[in-house]
């Protein structure tokens, strides 16, 4: 939203609506991602020791991706500061902008990257944050790649080393990966190809194109009736089900997906109603892992959204999936907040990824 289309809701009184609201939640989330990705404790450590030498604080382990709880929402904290200046970057107050790009600097030095290497590339470390925090980094790299933008060009070569060492660690492990992964939480695969997807698509990479494509159709390609019934599990941030139809809807031509969708999403209704999926409930917003749910609905929004805008316009399914879609963005969006670091360390990660919605490409 531009800042003559905000002066002019301001002018009409509208200031409260929820056009104006919307004009509002970049800086919000940008300030929810400012206030973590230096803020070194509390801190998950997700760290094989191979002797003592290993005992070392987050920021000495991990000297760009220290802050935000754990090494990948610090990742995806970084994408979501580098998508807004992207995407917001005119309607986001001079000053904050100024503040994300002094963050972006700071964090990405070649000193820092360099440290970051040598974490992924020492022994019994093969599978560190695989898959789910490398597909973010492949989405940080490739948001940066995507943008003609001087700084977007000079922070991507920083990242570069860790870039191919995440590349190098995905095509090391895909043909190995007998099973598709069908969690709702960080090591699901489904949510991951996506992201490394559109990747290689930003990075021109044929081959890794190739070998997700490939493990995509060789997992899911005969998957029928996946049982929404089943979700959400008491810790999901991503559904099992929407997740690979999000996925699917990559992999596929649009006539092949809406067959394909009818056989592994049969009780989709044709009547427009948004009551056939129920948004996740958290209890206790302090507990980290019931604080997946919030996240949940954000991921289920942006899933709906897509396989709805991927379907054919006469498609009679779209508009249950857009319901549902509203209802949950909904839910979501309202419990992202600064309160409780439990959640305000990563989801506004998810609530950008959604509003500016990442998943459809630009």
């Amino acid at each position: 939203m531009s800042k003559t289309l905000i002066a002019l809701l301001m002018g009409l009184g509208l200031a409260n609506s929820s056009f104006a609201s919307e004009a509002n939640l970049e800086a919000r989330f940008a300030r929810l991602a400012l206030d973590c990705v230096h803020r070194e404790y509390p801190n998950k450590i997700a760290h094989v020791m191979s002797g003592p030498e290993d005992a070392a604080t987050p920021s000495q382990l991990h000297p760009v991706f220290y802050g935000c709880f754990d090494w990948h929402s610090s990742v995806h904290g970084h994408w979501l500061l580098v998508r807004l200046l992207r995407t917001a970057g005119d309607t986001l107050p001079t000053e904050l902008a100024d503040e994300i790009v002094t963050a972006l600097d700071r964090s990405f030095t070649d000193d820092g990257v360099a440290g970051e290497v040598a974490y992924f590339k020492k022994e019994g470390r093969k599978a560190f944050e695989r898959p789910y925090g490398a597909a973010w980094l492949l989405q940080l790299t490739a948001e940066l790649r995507e943008w003609d933008d001087p700084r977007a060009e000079r922070w991507q070569q920083t990242l570069l080393p860790l870039e191919t060492a995440v590349v190098d660690q995905i095509k090391a492990w895909l043909p190995n990966l007998a099973y598709p992964i069908r969690l709702g939480t960080h090591n699901q695969s489904m949510f991951a190809f996506g992201l490394i997807l559109d990747w290689a698509g930003a990075a021109q990479d044929a081959a890794m194109t190739q070998m997700v494509t490939r493990k995509a159709l060789e997992f899911h390609l005969a998957d029928r009736g996946c049982p929404m019934d089943y979700e959400p599990s008491g810790e999901d941030f991503l559904s099992p089900c929407l997740m690979e139809a999000d996925l699917m809807r990559r992999v596929l031509g649009k006539a092949d997906f809406a067959t394909w969708l009818d056989g592994f999403l049969p009780d989709i209704p044709r009547d427009g109603r948004a009551d056939w999926l129920t948004p996740g409930i958290v209890i206790d917003p302090t507990d980290g892992k019931l604080v997946h749910l919030d996240g949940v609905n954000l991921s289920r929004a942006w899933a709906l959204e897509n396989i709805a805008a991927t379907l054919p316009a006469e498609d009679n399914r779209r508009a249950a999936l857009e319901a549902a879609a509203r209802v949950h963005r909904d839910a979501g969006i309202a419990n992202v907040s600064a309160e409780h670091y439990e959640g305000s360390h990563w989801l506004a990660s998810f609530a950008t990824y959604l509003v500016t919605k990442r998943g459809l490409g630009n």
